[in-house]
């Protein structure tokens, strides 16, 4: 049996303590070997506690009078104040000359009794006296939260505690499809992980709600090829609640849960959390019962791909050798075919396993996976698309782009990323614009002419109009013009040559460009 609370102890005492002491000796002993097993203390202990022994020091303990009253806490709290809110460490070596330096300019009086308390405080003890001011200054008040007497009573599992567990024995998570903020409703997906089998299933959840995992829970035990013996969860209130704690004692479920903070004690379903769902899914948000229902028929297509197509590899056995860790895994297999080779499953059951592998097609599979991903996509991009059933036609064309699909990169469209529209160096107004024909002729006239020299013309012709600051643009200008004067001159000025010989001019009048840029700044650094 578990550990019980201190109230729950108590209560017990004041149950069976006045039947213990005018018990026979017999009954006395009975009473004794039950209490110590229920409340797990020492056997001395409780003869004493029954005795009412601890219980009349425990009340002659509350009766001692307190020595730091109402006054020594609201001298220092005057104290703290005039400190600019020193931490209670920092405030104790202070206080001798804070009492004497407030006390000498009229700003503190105090008793004798009570200086001599305040001089006399400990560190620890101002902390406890002033803990509620302070906490109310910096804005919160400091609340104990009772644990939930259903987390106590639901045993720990950590990963160490999984030792060659039958098929069933799963580990529950929810994830989140909610695009980086947390903000409002969106969906959830709830993964079940088998840890012996890895055998992993995937539901849509619309909203974190305990009785919609129950629901899932439900349709879960009559679609999965084995039966739910164990269930391991976190400790969020999705799992930890009475509803799910009363349906899983009515299946004779075993419900156990992971150590706040420590995501390795559920280290089976979290490795399923990134190679299943958020490779299927991505990271977008989802939202509503359109983007729940797409969920559902992608994960409808996964669940029999994953698990009956998908080998992964189970870890075998992990040591360390001083700071190094050495894992071994079993041989790469799929969920369905550790269920086959498993000793826990019965014949029927593998055989349903093994016809639904021969009759299923991988690549329709694959091709409704994709399906469902692109309205997912756009799902998540805040669009909504209607993608009809495939038809055999559409397969086959799916199936012919397999060998080529490799070119296009990512293939999956909820992790392709959106196409950018081209962007131009140009962000502002071309301050050369309306002088532009005139320094087109000056090119013409003398095509040898440096972006700088046209630019010391420019600022002659109009003072104050061409600051310096422009020479990089009007650089910029002068080379897309030398680079269209050398294709017209060596194509003419139609053109009519192919794209790569285009593009060859293209390379070439750009060197001549430049060229010509680098020569003239030679010369005029000569």
């Amino acid at each position: 049996m578990g550990a019980i609370t201190g109230r729950a102890r108590r209560e017990l005492v004041k149950a069976v303590g006045e039947r213990y002491r005018t018990g026979t000796y017999t009954e006395k002993r009975r009473i004794l070997d039950e209490f110590v097993a229920v409340t797990g203390w020492h056997r001395k202990h409780a003869i004493r506690v029954l005795n009412e022994e601890s219980c009349q020091r425990e009340r002659a303990r509350k009766a001692r009078p307190r020595v730091y009253d109402e006054a020594v806490r609201q001298a220092l709290l005057v104290l703290w104040e005039a400190s600019d809110r020193l931490c209670a460490k920092r405030l104790r070596p202070l206080l001798p000359t804070l009492v004497v330096a407030l006390e000498k300019h009229g700003h503190l009086q105090l008793a004798e009794d009570v200086r001599a308390r305040v001089l006399a405080v400990s560190a620890a003890t101002i902390d406890r006296l002033l803990a509620e001011p302070r906490a109310t200054a910096r804005g919160r008040r400091k609340q104990k939260r009772a644990t939930p007497a259903v987390r106590t009573g639901i045993p720990i599992r950590t990963r160490a505690d999984w030792t060659d567990p039958k098929p069933g024995c799963m580990e529950a998570d929810l994830v989140a499809h909610c695009g980086g903020s947390v903000e409002g409703s969106f969906v959830n997906t709830l993964v079940l992980t088998d840890v012996a089998s890895t055998w992993t299933e995937c539901v849509p959840i619309v909203v974190r709600e305990s009785a919609l995992i129950i629901e899932a829970l439900e349709r879960l035990r009559e679609t999965m090829p084995f039966a739910l013996l164990a269930l391991d969860t976190d400790n969020g209130s999705e799992f930890i609640n009475e509803a799910l704690l009363a349906f899983c004692r009515k299946y004779n479920i075993e419900l156990t849960r992971s150590r706040p903070y420590r995501k390795n004690d559920q280290a089976w379903v979290e490795q399923k959390n990134g190679s299943i769902v958020r490779r299927l899914v991505g990271y977008g948000r989802l939202e509503g019962l359109v983007a729940a229902r797409t969920l559902g028929r992608l994960y409808a297509a996964s669940r029999l791909f994953v698990n009956l197509f998908q080998p992964s590899f189970k870890l075998a056995e992990k040591s360390r050798v001083g700071a190094r860790i050495i894992k071994r895994y079993h041989p790469p297999a799929t969920p369905g075919a550790r269920l086959v080779a498993s000793e826990w499953i019965d014949g029927a059951t593998k055989e349903r396993v093994k016809a639904a592998q021969a009759a299923l097609d991988p690549l329709r599979l694959l091709d409704e996976i994709r399906a469902a991903q692109h309205e997912l996509a756009a799902l998540a991009e805040g669009t909504r698309i209607h993608v009809a059933p495939t038809s055999n036609a559409e397969l086959e064309g799916f199936l012919c782009g397999l060998g080529t699909a490799w070119r296009a990169g990512e293939v999956r469209p909820t992790h392709a990323k959106k196409k950018r529209p081209p962007r131009h160096w140009r962000t502002r107004t071309d301050p050369f614009e309306h002088v532009w024909p005139m320094i087109q002729t000056w090119l013409e006239a003398d095509p040898e002419r440096t972006a700088k020299e046209l630019l010391r013309r420019l600022q002659s012709e109009k003072p104050g109009e061409f600051p310096e600051g422009l020479l990089r643009t009007l650089q910029r200008r002068t080379h897309e013009w030398r680079v269209s004067a050398a294709r017209t001159l060596v194509f003419g000025p139609n053109g009519g040559q192919t794209r790569a010989a285009g593009q060859q001019v293209d390379a070439i009048a750009a060197g001549l460009a430049a060229a010509i840029e680098m020569r003239h700044a030679g010369s005029k650094l000569c």
